[in-house]
């Protein structure tokens, strides 16, 4: 069974969603993104903090485990974050205005998995790179979702969540974050409210990805100009 990328669809456009409400949208206006850049070199990990992963859990948070749930061999039931990020993304939750909340895709990821996605996504040629990190097994250049600092979600309204102009895992021009910028509307509005929500907790966005925000990863180091917080992350074991 060849596995696919865009399955389980858990989304619903943006614009259906939150378009059904009277003018004004639901939400206050959001100032523009920034200009974007992609981070060349990002440094390497050279002190990573001991600080566990625990499991995501938040009333404003629905946990949507696209890939467990697509049947990708190495995918895992957990969500997992670890404890700085998860609090920041509680708080990102707390901020947002009524009616609105989360729902994660996908966070911690283990290198099998990371191996997996990256053979389907390049095994041919064609796709860009940028949309899945290489399965690096160097602890002091992990993928970013193997340390427990990176988390894909979206917005919710009223529960469901929201496609803001692209889907998860669309790994087209219209999936990256400035996309819609020139397009007034909706989709971009929702896009802007997820990221300066995200962006108030001190997370980064990936510029090829709207869905993809991280913090304490190298990316977010080269961005923010601090140095690396994690490596390569584990759950406990079983007790």
């Amino acid at each position: 069974m060849t596995m696919r990328f865009d399955r389980p669809t858990y989304t619903r456009p943006a614009h259906e969603i939150l378009g059904a409400f009277p003018a004004p949208q639901p939400f206050p206006a959001q100032p523009p993104l920034p200009t974007l850049v992609v981070p060349n070199p990002m440094p390497r990990v050279e002190h990573p903090i001991d600080e566990p992963l625990v499991p995501i859990a938040h009333r404003r948070i629905r946990k949507l485990g696209n890939y467990f749930h697509a049947g990708w061999q190495r995918a895992r039931p957990e969500m997992l974050l670890r404890v700085d990020a998860s609090a920041r993304l509680n708080q990102v939750a707390d901020s947002l205005p009524d009616g609105f909340g989360l729902a994660v895709f996908d966070a911690w990821r283990p290198l099998d998995l990371q191996a997996e996605l990256y053979q389907a996504a390049y095994g041919t040629p064609g796709l860009p790179d940028g949309f899945v990190s290489p399965p690096d097994e160097d602890p002091t250049t992990p993928p970013p979702h193997l340390t427990g600092g990176t988390v894909d979600l979206t917005l919710t309204f009223d529960g469901t969540p929201l496609a803001p102009g692209a889907g998860f895992d669309d790994f087209t021009d219209r999936a990256a974050t400035a996309a819609l910028e020139g397009t007034p509307g909706i989709d971009r509005d929702v896009r802007r409210l997820l990221y300066w929500a995200m962006r108030a907790q001190g997370f980064v966005v990936l510029d090829c990805e709207w869905w993809h925000f991280e913090f304490g990863t190298r990316r977010w180091a080269a961005l923010t100009g601090n140095a690396p917080l994690y490596g390569p992350a584990a759950p406990p074991p079983p007790v």
